[in-house]
């Protein structure tokens, strides 16, 4: 499809709508086809020859449905935008598969090619921090033994220095970073990011409008991840993004005490927001519950929750 005239494209995605096609499905072509680019790109140039400027991780902040789609190609895991099916779907002659998973000599391409372009935009200092950041999210999805000790070593090359004075690209690399290592059990990473780098306005501000974008609540599209520092209270709404928390309070999540901090944040700067939508409140209150009852929660996640807690309290009818 990215081969197709724009023409052509709009004629397709009419036609197979009135053919009765899953209208969420096609509202994530977009989604798939920044996908594909980005896995095509890898595969053909997996030493990174072509100039970084150039590449699709360079210059386009992804959601997490595009990170999702590329991602389904690495692991098998269908993204959660992606509906289930409702009927059983045709079978062609002959077998089918059930997922776009690359055989294993193409995923060792496109790790190869993402660690090595994370390694030159490292070297090409702010000017590479977007497919920096980017491409080093997409490594960590890679199963090589090695994939942990490279992710620190690479984190090593730029200690955590944040000021609290100005954000600034290092901030949603250091974020990005102390993520991917929650998939190996690393937490300590994560939890000194929460205290160094969201201590004050301006991280808070970089978080919530990082979630935003990322989650498909703010549509607007971004060059790189200066958007981040923008105070612009109409990209966004904080009901939806409260929503799109809700099932991120999981205590099997790697994330979740970063979850914890970024839901407390948002009721703490939005006054009124729990008394908004009871429903959420309901949904909210227990899975506040389940994660204060059980042990997998830091210190500093728990006085988070305590405190949301607290106010569902006050905001129930």
């Amino acid at each position: 499809m990215t081969a197709m005239a724009a023409g052509q494209f709009l004629a397709l995605r009419r036609s197979l709508l009135t053919h009765g096609a899953e209208r969420d499905l096609l509202t994530l072509f977009d989604s798939a086809m920044e996908a594909d680019a980005v896995i095509a790109h890898a595969l053909n140039d997996v030493d990174c020859r072509s100039d970084l400027a150039t590449h699709p991780l360079a210059s386009w902040v992804f959601t997490r449905a595009s990170t999702h789609m590329i991602a389904w190609a690495l692991t098998g895991a269908a993204p959660a935008a992606v509906p289930p099916a409702t009927v059983e779907p045709p079978r062609r002659r002959g077998p089918s598969r059930d997922s776009p998973l690359l055989p294993p000599a193409l995923l060792e391409r496109f790790h190869t090619h993402m660690r090595r372009c994370a390694e030159l935009a490292d070297h090409a200092g702010e000017p590479g921090a977007l497919l920096r950041r980017q491409a080093l999210y997409l490594c960590s999805y890679d199963p090589a033994p090695d994939t942990h000790t490279w992710l620190a070593d690479l984190r090593s090359r730029r200690p955590l220095h944040l000021s609290h004075a100005a954000w600034s690209p290092q901030w949603a690399d250091a974020r990005s970073v102390a993520t991917s290592l929650t998939r190996y059990g690393e937490l300590d990473v994560l939890h000194s990011f929460i205290e160094r780098a969201m201590g004050d306005d301006a991280g808070e501000t970089a978080n919530l409008n990082y979630w935003a974008h990322w989650l498909g609540l703010d549509r607007s599209p971004y060059p790189d991840d200066s958007f981040m520092a923008q105070r612009s209270p109409h990209r966004w709404e904080a009901g939806p993004l409260l929503r799109g928390f809700a099932d991120r309070l999981d205590p099997a999540l790697g994330c979740v005490d970063l979850n914890v901090h970024s839901v407390w944040a948002l009721i703490a700067s939005r006054p009124g927001l729990l008394s908004a939508d009871p429903q959420l409140a309901s949904e909210l209150r227990r899975r506040v519950t389940i994660l204060l009852d059980g042990s997998q929660i830091s210190p500093q996640a728990r006085r988070e929750l305590e405190a949301v807690h607290y106010g569902l309290k006050l905001s129930s009818p």
